[in-house]
């Protein structure tokens, strides 16, 4: 999952959409690395702390300062730079149409966005700037953000969506030490598309258009290290005619305009005459950068698989005939020290694809990196958005390495923490060393997730909500509130806080048998929303339309279960977990997956013994199952999240994956895996399918 969270690429990706992932891959790959990413390819994450007695007076781990460069290459200012930025956009469209009356429309787009910039600019002694600068940016995830205008005409609904934004611009500012006040204005564009539905030809027929404009803009920059700077600024952006003429004989045209504010945050490739020494001086003598953290990530998953046995297909069961999809994601960890204890993290994320079948036809999917939300172009996600609070209570202290999400400093082992926010459940419950990360470990989502756990979620894993942590050193106890969708797999939270929600628990206990570390979490979950019930949706008319239709019977329902995982090393290079889950399966999943009891088994070993000491090698084994009247509704042919083939043959799904990630520097993971889905959708009539993937990961 995308860190946890989610992206996807289609196999029929744009070439410019790719061209963008590679240019944010390549930047990541450019970047220093951090000592959190020259572990990625180890047995398990970074390890997070070295336990310090109570007399200990180290305020945190220093960050080292930059190596010097030819003093030629840039200034502070100067020089070649890269970055990401992210906003909100409104404006106005004018639409008109040919076939509709009144023939004019005028609507207010707007939408959250995201997206990546590349720029050089040069400063003159008089303290002027010069610049050129590209960016692009993409539209919210969410279904209607990159809608422009829809209106119903006598031949159907005709609408327009944008796909993406760039500009060209150039820079004039004046710099006062780390402040820089500029304007900017240049060429702008968009892609975006006319879609009339139904179509003359098919379920619905697409315009592609290419929109010329221009842009201007203004805002104030603060260098905040030697070569990093944030901005906020204001940029207009007014777009010319785009026209469209359907195979029906429906034509339409508009213009656009928008109003935006964002921020952004930029990476200097050279950063080294005096004020860029005057800048190092005035963060690190202030203890500033220890304060902040900036770390990302690009993943892009290949992902396919030969045809197999499919005597029959429903309306989400996995296509028999072969196919090839391909996700991407790539993400920024942002992290701020407020005060004493208190720090604020943002991740923006970019993710672009499709995964296999739409994300249908496997309860055990196959990609982590495929949440249940498909897009062609890349779309922009503040995947989270949290605070957290620690509150030590005496004691021994552990020293915390700089990484993603994690700042760098000092923390009492004996703690209370307090998180609020928005974040995946999985980044603080069920939390396992060996199978938690599909990005460099195992991809099948109920090897890494927490099989019939139905964890809340929109449709990219993420949601909104809050924890407390008691931390002791051989336990923790844990406990939290989420808000659940409104409806199942739903990008929409049921806000009626907190008769409605989910309420989970966790006890973590750690031990050491012969020196080496394990330990066993024991999870509980409580959901209480708006849930549809098999045996209620069975108990309909058999005439009733797409019988069993549980969408028709919801109301405030109650579902809950338990999970138990366990973990341990067996030596420096081998570890070993374990899990096993259970819940009634009485209603529908709200988030997760088709499951309702599952048991997973594997195992990872580093590549010590054949003198490759970052590789990992990994094996694991998945069965999960239905319960009884659950069977019955997918039998009767009920549709679930993930599954449903019109009928069910019932047998237990199995999975077995294999993987072997290499590491060929500390700052890139690149991985082939193969996955046997035996029953794929728990029907016995279906498969098995082999699936084949490639896996590219940087991180810095």
């Amino acid at each position: 999952m995308l860190d946890a969270g989610a992206v996807h690429v289609p196999g029929n990706t744009a070439p410019f959409a790719k061209a963008v992932f590679a240019i944010v891959g390549g930047a990541i790959a450019f970047a220093s690395p951090s000592p959190a990413a020259e572990a990625v390819a180890e047995v398990g994450p970074v390890a997070p702390s070295v336990v310090l007695p109570t007399a200990a007076t180290a305020a945190g781990v220093p960050l080292p300062s930059p190596p010097d460069k030819p003093a030629d290459r840039g200034s502070a200012r100067g020089g070649w730079y890269i970055g990401g930025h992210a906003g909100y956009a409104r404006g106005k469209a004018n639409t008109a149409l040919s076939d509709s009356a009144p023939p004019s429309l005028t609507s207010s787009p707007g939408s959250l966005y995201g997206g990546a910039l590349v720029g050089y600019a040069v400063r003159l002694r008089s303290r002027l700037l010069l610049g050129l600068e590209a960016d692009v940016s993409f539209p919210s995830f969410l279904d209607d953000d990159d809608l422009i205008s829809s209106r119903t005409t006598s031949a159907g609904n005709l609408s327009e969506r944008l796909d993406l934004l760039g500009r060209a611009r150039g820079r004039l500012g004046y710099a006062f030490d780390r402040w820089l006040i500029y304007g900017a204005g240049g060429f702008a564009w968009s892609l975006g598309r006319f879609i009339q539905s139904p179509g003359a030809t098919q379920t619905q027929d697409e315009s592609l258009h290419f929109r010329p404009g221009w842009t201007v803009g203004a805002g104030v920059e603060f260098a905040f290290s030697p070569r990093w700077a944030a901005r906020f600024e204001y940029v207009y952006d007014r777009l010319e005619t785009a026209r469209a003429t359907f195979a029906s004989g429906a034509s339409t045209e508009s213009t656009m305009a928008l109003h935006g504010v964002r921020l952004a945050l930029n990476w200097q490739i050279y950063a080294q005459d005096a004020d860029a020494r005057r800048i190092e001086s005035i963060t690190t003598s202030g203890g500033d950068r220890r304060n902040w953290s900036i770390h990302g990530q690009f993943t892009y998953v290949e992902q396919g698989y030969f045809g197999f046995h499919s005597p029959y297909e429903g309306a989400n069961s996995l296509s028999g005939a072969s196919q090839v999809r391909n996700t991407a994601s790539a993400t920024v960890f942002l992290g701020r020290r407020l005060w004493s204890g208190g720090e604020i993290y943002f991740n923006p994320e970019l993710m672009q694809g499709f995964g296999l079948n739409d994300v249908h036809g496997v309860a055990a999917f196959p990609n982590g990196e495929a949440q249940k939300s498909s897009f062609r172009y890349p779309r922009f996600n503040a995947a989270r958005l949290f605070l957290t609070q620690s509150f030590g209570l005496g004691g021994e202290k552990e020293v915390i390495e700089d990484g993603p999400n994690q700042l760098a400093g000092e923390r009492s082992i004996s703690r209370i923490t307090v998180t609020v926010g928005k974040f995946a459940v999985l980044d603080y419950f069920l939390v396992n060393r060996y199978a938690g990360e599909p990005r460099t470990a195992f991809l099948n989502w109920n090897a890494y997730g927490g099989g019939s756990y139905d964890w809340t979620m929109d449709r990219l894993s993420w949601t909104w909500g809050g924890l407390v942590e008691l931390n002791q050193r051989r336990w923790a106890l844990r406990a939290g509130y989420f808000l659940l969708p409104d409806v199942s797999n739903s990008n929409h939270f049921d806000t009626h806080i907190p008769e409605r929600g989910q309420y989970t628990a966790e006890l973590e206990l750690r031990y050491a048998p012969f020196a080496r570390p394990g330990k066993l979490l024991l999870f509980g979950w409580l959901s209480h929303g708006n849930m549809g019930s098999y045996s209620d949706a069975l108990a309909e008319p058999p005439a009733t339309p797409g019988y069993p239709d549980i969408t028709l019977i919801r109301r405030t329902r109650d579902n809950y279960g338990f999970v138990a995982s366990a973990e341990q090393a067996i030596s420096a290079d081998l570890g070993v977990f374990s899990r096993a889950s259970w819940s009634p399966g009485h209603v529908e999943i709200m988030g997760w997956t088709d499951c309702d009891e599952s048991l997973s088994v594997g195992g990872a070993l580093k590549g010590t013994y054949w003198r490759r000491p970052n590789d990992t090698i990994g094996v694991a084994g998945v069965a999960e199952g239905l319960s009884a009247i659950s069977r019955q509704y997918f039998a009767a042919g009920g549709m679930g999240i993930l599954i449903g083939d019109g009928k069910l043959n019932y047998r237990p799904e199995i999975v077995i994956e294999t993987y072997y990630a290499l590491s060929p520097v500390k700052w890139a993971v690149l991985s082939l895996d193969y996955q046997l889905v035996v029953d794929p959708g728990y029907n016995a009539d279906r498969g098995p399918v082999s699936i084949f993937s490639g896996r590219i990961h940087t991180a810095f």
